[in-house]
């Protein structure tokens, strides 16, 4: 252990971590054997559970720093999500409303509050600084197995951080890389990739996209090697199962089909299970970690903090007043009468009965350590989802509807194979739509969408946009009027705003070789 403590401590003393790619000296073999390492990965490649309040609609306050949320603002771009505004909420207020509009709105600077003050967004330096980890803790596992014999907590180890690696830079490139198109993939603009634990003295630059999912690809396959045949006795590590769910969804964005298909075969040998609503309890979780469904999880879960009750306290006035989001009625309209989700996966708000998405816990109750992740979980439905898109995307129709109708036989009250469509286009509609249903509010539309822009076959319409609805106050009244929408139309019209800009403090430190495509200004279109 005082090995373990020399090493952080040293990493606690090199250069400010808001310097973009940190890395981490392994010059002194400070961490000399797998426990060393192994309380190293605890410590410094997991992403933290962090705690938070929701006693105002000031839940924002924290956004930078360590200890603070991992990417709230994640939900908010794309079309489940939409404004949700009760009373009147003072501007100086850290509320969801305030500090995420610049994303919701897709704005030239999104981490810019309604005050027009920047505030530092930190996704960034938070996967890449946990990369700079993995980076240090796979060199050293490289020099324990090259003195010393093999030895299974050491297999685990390299493929926890094979997988985190991957996944990191999965996340990263779908923030703030350019979608993934087959056609320019190598030309794409996408992420700088770095998996040496050597500190270079050089500036860094994007990276195209066909280099980073060749990477996150090989990061994965090196943690299947390692972790073949085995699942750990808890969701909040790394097994194969885990690996084979993000291996699947990587090969899905890629349209590398079969796969997909292969990868996730037999994967119903593992013992994971759907959760059937019908016999559904209305009020509890449906996503905890001892569910049938949970496979992996680390992380806080955000939405409460994000999508808050419009009824908090009487005390503080928060009362029939709300400056935050909700899900839209886009999303909700897609919900079948029948559909058991829209009972399971969503509250209704105390005074103005809006939806909430409410899969894990509600505002009162929020911090339990026993938490499932709103963005890092993997759950066994995307397992059956992948492999539906995966077999329709082939032609092999009857195997995608089969695999869709073993979810939807949990997820409505008689569901019939009839109701699926027929044809291949419409089907893989339908899956898509099955899927937005299923994984809303999990860290993954806003990716999906990105991807059926750029789709090869099936891409979206032309037509395609999200608009976000626009309220003006009136004080008079107290009372909100629509004032038209903010709009983001289809990614050949609108390229830029489909990624999140890289931010400032990463382009500072690289001297201008990190660049952004330009968003253009938006302004509010009439309704």
């Amino acid at each position: 252990m005082k090995n373990v403590f020399a090493l952080l401590l040293c990493l606690l003393l090199l250069p400010s971590c808001s310097k973009f790619l940190e890395e981490y000296t392994t010059d002194q073999r400070y961490a000399t054997n797998t426990n060393d390492l192994e309380q190293l990965m605890i410590g410094e490649a997991f992403i933290n559970n962090v705690t938070f309040s929701i006693y105002s609609q000031a839940t924002m306050s924290d956004l930078t720093g360590e200890s603070s949320v991992f990417a709230p603002w994640l939900h908010v771009m794309d079309d489940d999500s939409e404004t949700f505004v009760a009373d009147q909420v003072e501007t100086s207020q850290a509320t969801p409303l305030y500090m995420f509009s610049g994303f919701h709105n897709w704005s030239q600077l999104p981490s810019v509050n309604i005050l027009n003050t920047a505030w530092e967004e930190t996704a960034w330096r938070k996967l890449y600084k946990r990369i700079g980890s993995l980076n240090a803790i796979l060199y050293q596992a490289t020099r324990i197995a090259d003195s010393s014999s093999q030895n299974v907590q050491l297999n685990h180890i390299r493929g926890e951080a094979y997988f985190l690696r991957g996944y990191y830079y999965f996340m990263l490139q779908n923030i703030y890389g350019a979608p993934y198109r087959t056609s320019t993939a190598a030309t794409d603009g996408g992420v700088p990739v770095k998996v040496s634990e050597k500190i270079d003295d050089k500036y860094f630059s994007r990276d195209n996209n066909q280099k980073v999912y060749d990477q996150i690809i090989a990061d994965l396959n090196q943690a299947a090697t390692y972790l073949d045949g085995y699942n750990p006795d808890n969701n909040i590590r790394v097994g194969i199962a885990a690996v084979k769910v993000l291996l699947s969804r990587v090969y899905l964005y890629t349209e590398q089909y079969d796969k997909v298909v292969a990868t996730l075969k037999d994967f119903e040998t593992m013992g994971y299970s759907l959760t059937d609503l019908n016999q559904f309890i209305q009020g509890s979780n449906f996503n905890y970690r001892t569910s049938g469904e949970a496979i992996f999880t680390m992380g806080a879960n955000v939405t409460p903090a994000v999508f808050m009750d419009d009824s908090l306290s009487a005390w503080n006035g928060d009362d029939n007043r709300v400056s935050a989001f909700k899900a839209s009625d886009n999303l909700m309209d897609t919900y079948d009468t029948a559909d058991l989700r829209r009972n399971a996966f969503f509250d209704r708000s105390t005074k103005n009965k809006a939806f909430l998405p409410r899969k894990y816990r509600s505002w009162t109750t929020y911090n339990d350590v026993a938490q499932v992740s709103d963005i890092f979980y993997l759950r066994y439905s995307e397992v059956i989802l992948n492999r539906a898109e995966a077999l329709a995307m082939l032609g092999s129709d009857g195997e995608a509807k089969t695999e869709l109708q073993n979810l939807r036989a949990k997820r409505f009250r008689n569901a019939t194979a009839d109701q699926v469509p027929s044809s291949n286009e419409a089907l893989v509609d339908f899956i898509r739509a099955e899927r937005r249903r299923e994984l809303c509010f999990e860290g993954q539309r806003w990716f999906d969408l990105r991807r059926y822009e750029v789709n090869s076959k099936y891409p979206l319409p032309a037509s395609f946009a999200i608009k976000h609805p626009v309220y003006n106050y009136d004080a008079s009244s107290n009372s909100y009027s629509l004032a038209g929408y903010y709009v983001l139309n289809s990614f050949a019209q609108d390229a830029a705003a489909w990624q999140v800009p890289i931010p400032d403090y990463a382009i500072t430190f690289n001297q201008g070789s990190l660049t952004n495509p330009v968003r253009p200004v938006r302004q509010i279109q009439p309704f």
